[in-house]
């Protein structure tokens, strides 16, 4: 009994110190850096006076700063809406397309990888071919316009279009991702429930509502959390594809902050700001985790 207690304890052993390259790593690349951000964040930092840096004695300037900022405000209510209609249609297309290819279809399943091109391309290659869209001198979709009677100003030299352009391109490069997440769901839902409801008389709206939706239900809400958290990086469009403007109609949170930090050198400020954003993901990854978690217990 000795023996066998001595070898679970060397095995524990072993197991905690090949774990250990990994911890370091990961705590240099994660915990160190988050670290750093948070404590330049309560402080006045600027590359122009490197002594301030080491200022705490008003650790809350920043964010008090922030909170009274009208274009920090904006910027969030401008990230908000971006958020909000780039998870909602690609949850929609997404879905749509995840229960067409799960009807069993040869011709289907051969351009099912087609539907991956757009979230295998590197974000600043998506900039740039919807720069080229967006172009009206060069841009096909321009071309096809005029073509019948529609000359269409550029859509993102327009304040009234500019964020929609943005979720646009922001929704053809990650509508694959939710896409294969519904479709995974869709093929784990069993067939039996869905076999006695076409016996007893369903359509394809029922069949869908009433019998895949409540299985699928947990699997749409992580995939939700996934591209709302993602969606908060949708830096490389903007910078490409508007710079902010026209004005600051596409300012989103991350861009204002690249902007106060790197433009204007505001270090201690712009990792405040960081922090206000690390923070706000947390939370809304707490509220959607809690909503489905407590959603789970009701089923």
């Amino acid at each position: 009994m000795t023996a066998v207690r001595g070898w679970e304890a060397e095995r524990r052993r072993g197991f905690m110190l090949g774990l250990v390259p990994a911890l370091v790593v990961l705590a240099a690349t994660t915990v160190v850096p988050a670290v750093y951000l948070v404590a330049t964040s309560l402080t006045p930092f600027t590359p122009v006076n490197p002594g301030s840096g080491l200022d705490f004695s008003e650790p809350w300037r920043n964010y008090v700063a922030a909170m009274q900022d009208a274009r920090f405000l904006r910027s969030v209510w401008i990230q908000v809406q971006l958020s909000a209609v780039t998870v909602i249609l690609q949850l929609a297309i997404g879905l749509g397309l995840a229960l067409l290819l799960d009807i069993p279809s040869r011709l289907l399943e051969a351009v099912r990888t087609a539907f991956l091109l757009p979230m295998v391309l590197p974000p600043i290659v998506v900039a740039i071919i919807w720069k080229i869209i967006y172009a009206p001198d060069i841009s096909p979709m321009h071309r096809m316009l005029r073509l019948v009677g529609l000359p269409v100003r550029s859509l993102v030299a327009n304040a009234h279009t500019a964020l929609w352009a943005v979720a646009a391109a922001d929704t053809w490069e990650w509508f694959p991702f939710t896409m294969l997440m519904m479709l995974a769901a869709l093929q784990m839902v069993p067939k039996e429930p869905i076999e006695a409801a076409q016996i007893d008389g369903a359509n394809r709206v029922q069949l869908f509502w009433f019998v895949r939706l409540p299985y699928i239900e947990q699997a749409l809400l992580v995939t939700a959390l996934f591209r709302l958290i993602d969606s908060i990086k949708a830096f490389p469009l903007i910078y490409i594809l508007t710079d902010g403007g026209p004005g600051r109609a596409t300012e989103v949170t991350n861009y204002y902050d690249f902007v106060q930090t790197f433009n204007f050198s505001y270090w201690g400020y712009g990792s405040a700001v960081a922090t206000l954003m690390v923070a706000g993901v947390f939370v809304l990854s707490w509220i959607v985790g809690r909503f489905a978690g407590d959603d789970g217990i009701d089923r």
